[in-house]
């Protein structure tokens, strides 16, 4: 059973062993100070460690783009991929997002990920026909679903 909880600043070495190999300890540490603060960009941003067992298996976000639209993404360290944890981290995350009174998750998803391509599919998801460009230059699809 998996469980969400915000992160701490003992989190660190374990956030830089699987996800920030090139930032320093204390640089990990403000990142989590400011993670806490639940803004990001003078909108609500929340980040959210995937636990298994009381063991960091990767990490969940939203980030608020209206009233009532947030995107929400995972992301599962490699060594725990394709265990189902992505799956049951975004429901989770999906019952967070009801519970702060948003209404639609909006997501995009690079066009060459075909774990989240599926994984999107898989909890009902509804895809957009187009392929956008995003801000780094990916192809993306968007995806949608109410809540």
């Amino acid at each position: 059973m998996l469980t969400l909880r915000h992160f701490e600043q003992e989190d660190a070495e374990t956030l830089r062993s699987f996800l920030y190999p090139d930032m320093t300890i204390p640089d990990i540490q403000d990142m989590i100070r400011q993670w806490n603060t639940f803004v990001h960009a003078d909108r609500y941003f929340e980040i959210f460690a995937v636990l298994s067992e009381k063991r960091m298996v990767g990490t969940v976000s939203l980030y608020e783009h209206s009233r009532n639209m947030v995107s929400a993404g995972a992301e599962i360290f490699r060594d725990e991929q394709g265990k189902g944890y992505g799956a049951q981290a975004m429901i989770l995350l999906e019952k967070v997002t009801k519970e702060k009174g948003y209404r639609l998750i909006l997501n995009q998803v690079r066009t060459d990920n075909g774990a989240s391509l599926r994984l999107h599919e898989k909890l009902g998801y509804e895809r957009d026909s187009s392929i956008y460009c995003n801000q780094r230059g990916h192809e993306v699809y968007l995806y949608i679903k109410l809540i």
